[in-house]
């Protein structure tokens, strides 16, 4: 039997690991790129027949490049005729802290950039590059916000961040629509979601976040999805068949 295989980037907590705890299933073979090891996963792996996982190690803050190469030369070297599907998952995301662009650094402005938006279009080019030639499904998943798609005051770096993955996904669906077995490519909002990323917004300075209290309202109302159920969701929408008609989705399409 054919088997599954998922690229994910930033597996090791949040919604990632969320992601990461459902892949690991019968036929399907993850490999996981976090800046740590997850145990959790390793034995969750070791439990589940059928099931492989790989994990490596790196900061995408470093820059995508070296990650990059690394990941064709290993898809390069496998037996493409032994999956029905490949997918690339580009989850990984630095948040940065809240505050007008005048007060954000050169650093910090680099860093959000560089793995928020650099370093996914860089595993993508390697991703399509490496499977130009497999006849198996390709699909790329880049998860989105919001917060790339409303305007906010204080947010401007992880927000040009996530609307520049919303613009490239739809290039790259004009590109991809005109190849033999073109990827399907969606930048996709995963909802409103329990993560460190709430939790930074909540901790904000009301004063230098007009939104601040937007946010306190969403968690105090009980609308933050757990990180399971949002993941099932991401997921449930990565299978559907017209996955990549609309490359800038949302999960409540």
């Amino acid at each position: 039997m054919k088997q599954h295989l998922y690229i994910l980037t930033g597996a090791s907590r949040g919604l990632g690991l969320g992601m990461a705890r459902q892949l690991l299933m019968a036929g399907h073979s993850l490999l996981c790129i976090a800046r740590h090891r997850n145990d959790e996963l390793g034995l969750l792996a070791g439990s589940t027949p059928q099931c492989t996982l790989e994990q490596w190690t790196a900061d995408l803050g470093d820059g995508g490049a070296a990650v990059a190469a690394r990941l064709h030369d290993w898809l390069v070297s496998l037996d493409a005729d032994t999956y029905a599907s490949v997918t690339l998952i580009n989850n990984a995301a630095v948040l940065p802290r809240i505050a007008p662009l005048a007060d954000a650094s050169s650093a910090d402005i680099a860093s959000v950039l560089r793995v928020g938006l650099e370093a996914p279009m860089q595993l993508t080019a390697a991703f399509l590059r490496a499977t130009a030639g497999w006849s198996a499904a390709r699909r790329v998943l880049n998860i989105s916000s919001g917060n790339g798609r409303r305007a906010m005051a204080s947010q401007s770096l992880y927000s040009a961040a996530k609307a520049g993955m919303d613009h490239y996904t739809r290039c790259l669906a004009l590109e991809e629509s005109s190849q033999a077995n073109g990827a399907r490519v969606c930048s996709l909002a995963p909802g409103i979601i329990d993560t460190d990323m709430q939790t930074h917004l909540r901790s904000a300075d009301a004063d230098a976040f007009p939104d601040h209290a937007r946010f306190v309202e969403y968690h105090s109302s009980g609308q933050l999805l757990s990180i399971d159920a949002a993941a099932e969701r991401v997921l449930r929408y990565l299978a559907r068949p017209d996955f990549g008609d609309n490359p800038a989705g949302d999960v409540l399409d």
